[in-house]
């Protein structure tokens, strides 16, 4: 898949940049059967709850912002909603794309007769904009809008780059950003001594 760098979004136009090591390789007869994005990690991470995203971009964002799930992807709408590749036996809570919670919503009970306790998160279909219905927006672009703290001391960087060397050097660890936040007025010292 093609993505513009800028955006983060897919690239479609002229066309949808979409290509196949398969087609590539040109496999005749290949027999194509997908698996959820990060489904290899399941095994290894039992305790954490599992959030099903469309895409696989989705699924690597939002694993930065709410590390307390298990993300995947299913690939697209429609992907991977089939008996091969419905065996996460766990707690699975979906996040469809703007536009998809309806058919998303129609699978929560193939998804409960292969023993999947599911939940579905509609608040952004509740809550989104015109513009963002328009956009196809998904949970990742929500959180793209809120800035982590080390995006915020790349720009910081980027404006000063002595400020990289600083923190090599005296070997800083970064904890957190205040943004926002007022600083208390410091009125500088009074002058003590005789007037002459």
């Amino acid at each position: 898949m093609l993505y513009n760098p800028e955006t983060g979004k897919r690239i479609k136009e002229p066309y949808n940049h979409v290509t196949w090591v398969h087609s590539l390789l040109h496999k005749d007869g290949y027999n194509l059967k997908q698996c959820f994005f990060g489904e290899h990690l399941l095994p290894d991470d039992k305790s954490r709850p599992v959030a099903l995203v469309e895409s696989e971009k989705t699924a690597i964002i939002a694993s930065y912002y709410l590390p307390q799930f298990l993300w995947i992807a299913s690939g697209g709408k429609n992907g991977c909603f089939n008996a091969n590749s419905l065996s996460v036996r766990r707690s699975v809570v979906l996040f469809p794309d703007l536009g998809a919670t309806d058919y998303w919503q129609s699978k929560i009970g193939l998804m409960k007769s292969y023993g999947i306790d599911v939940q579905l998160f509609d608040y952004l279909e509740a809550k989104a904009t015109e513009n963002e219905r328009k956009e196809g927006y998904d949970i990742a672009d929500y959180m793209l809008k809120v800035r982590p703290n080390e995006a915020i001391l790349q720009q910081m960087i980027k404006k000063n780059p002595n400020l990289k060397a600083l923190i090599e050097t005296f070997d800083l660890k970064l904890v957190s950003v205040q943004q926002g936040i007022p600083q208390p007025k410091v009125s500088p010292p009074k002058k003590r001594g005789f007037r002459l």
